[in-house]
């Protein structure tokens, strides 16, 4: 019979790999909503709403999934889901009105749920003190929105963009079975059915959890909405083909998922209060540069007018995206560390809570961006937004975290007084 260890990294790895294609599945119109922008002709509004659209149920969902997991168990809820999203996923493929895709994406959008029952169900595995590198290496399946990049537009150059829904669904299909196989189940994980609707949804009182939430609306929200809207904004402001865009927006959304494991095993080693401030900062700095627009400037000097162009070229603004996607990834398992540390025994509801509003922010946030360059017809716009929303949050935290630890560190540590 194997081990309890074994069992506990069996679950691990099975779960990563089946978020990772649920991620990519949830992130494909990301790629494939560029052709049918083009083919229905979309305004900047109406493509941030079709890419962002699946975000949506996959953000609803995740309370009530946190909740069956808590119940029921993360591997049947997990295998259930998979299979739910198959036949909605192939059913893109024949769409062709904008409703169509509008409501075939609200129900694929149910894979990125998955996130909430695989974190759940991987950290009740380890003792309290490891969950941090568990859930760290289950977040990578972030990566799923780079494989998508990689993958999709391949597929959509050699075969129409129409072929990538009907692999993703042969995918999904595939990876519903393999999990089962090779995952499994403690009854102890799922004994607390006693637990009422009502005690469960207590967590949505705790202005703690709202906190959090907002926290992880950015690391993840922004990280979705990037993930989401960086293959269009290549295109359109440097003038990138599809393969080529992709892939540069690849280069945020592999550190953005692969270093999560890393920023697991850093939350478990400096905490996740000191790991969250430092991405904060480290993230409004990047959008900093990010958000200045391409600027022509002339200045009259002693010899005559001279111009100058100021922006960033596509080299810089890779390089500066690389590094975000580095510290959401860090933020990303450092918020759920907080999670693990302060509600180990309602990991479940409190993370999909926490879920629900990342996944909101990934909703939310591509439509604004696509609204403020219809509206402004700045594209760095977008940069701008994050930056405001992330300045808000750096005061949020100093007032309620930074500063009652001072407070109670000066308390412990009274300075000596001095007498003359």
């Amino acid at each position: 019979m194997a081990s309890q260890n074994y069992k506990a990294w069996s679950v691990v790895w099975a779960s990563t790999f089946a978020f990772t294609v649920c991620f990519m599945v949830w992130m494909m119109f990301a790629v494939i909503g560029i052709p049918i922008k083009d083919t229905l002709k979309l305004n900047e509004t109406q493509f941030g709403i079709l890419v962002a659209l699946p975000v949506l149920t996959g953000s609803l969902i995740r309370l009530p999934l946190g909740m069956w997991t808590d119940r029921y168990g993360g591997r049947v809820v997990f295998f259930v889901l998979m299979l739910s999203c198959v036949v909605p996923i192939w059913l893109i493929s024949v769409g062709t009105e904008f409703w169509h895709y509008l409501v075939t994406g609200l129900f694929v959008g149910l894979a990125g749920g998955s996130f909430t029952v695989g974190i759940a169900y991987c950290a009740r595995w380890f003792e309290r003190d490891r969950p941090g590198l568990a859930m760290g290496i289950f977040g990578a399946g972030n990566t799923g929105a780079a494989v998508t990049k990689l993958v999709a537009p391949a597929i959509v150059v050699a075969y129409g963009w129409a072929m990538v829904p009907k692999v993703y669904a042969v995918a999904m299909l595939a990876t519903a079975i393999l999990f089962w196989f090779f995952s499994h189940t403690d009854k102890t994980h799922v004994a607390r059915t006693g637990v009422t609707v009502r005690e469960q949804l207590a967590a949505l009182k705790d202005p703690v959890v709202w906190r959090y939430s907002q926290y992880y609306s950015i690391v993840f929200g922004g990280y979705v909405a990037l993930s989401l809207w960086m293959t269009k904004y290549y295109i359109s402001e440097y003038g990138f083909d599809i393969r080529l865009a992709a892939l540069l927006a690849a280069g945020f959304s592999i550190p953005g998922g692969v270093l999560r494991a890393i920023g697991g095993w850093i939350s478990d080693r400096y905490g996740a209060h000191t790991v969250t401030w430092w991405v904060l900062w480290i993230s409004l700095v990047c959008l900093f540069f990010l958000s200045y627009p391409q600027t022509s400037l002339t200045i009259q000097t002693v010899s005559g007018p001279r111009s100058f162009e100021i922006g960033l070229n596509a080299t810089m603004f890779t390089v500066l995206m690389f590094a975000m996607g580095i510290a959401f990834a860090i933020g990303k398992a450092s918020v759920f560390k907080y999670i693990s540390d302060d509600y180990p025994h309602n990991i479940g509801v409190v993370s999909g809570v926490v879920g629900l509003a990342g996944g909101l922010g990934g909703f939310i946030l591509p439509i604004m961006f696509g609204a403020l360059v219809d509206i402004t017809g700045v594209r760095s716009s977008a940069f701008m937004l994050m930056f405001g929303i992330i300045w808000v949050s750096l005061m949020w935290m100093y007032f309620t975290e930074v500063r009652p630890m001072e407070a109670e560190r000066a308390r412990q540590h009274p300075e000596p007084t001095h007498f003359a």
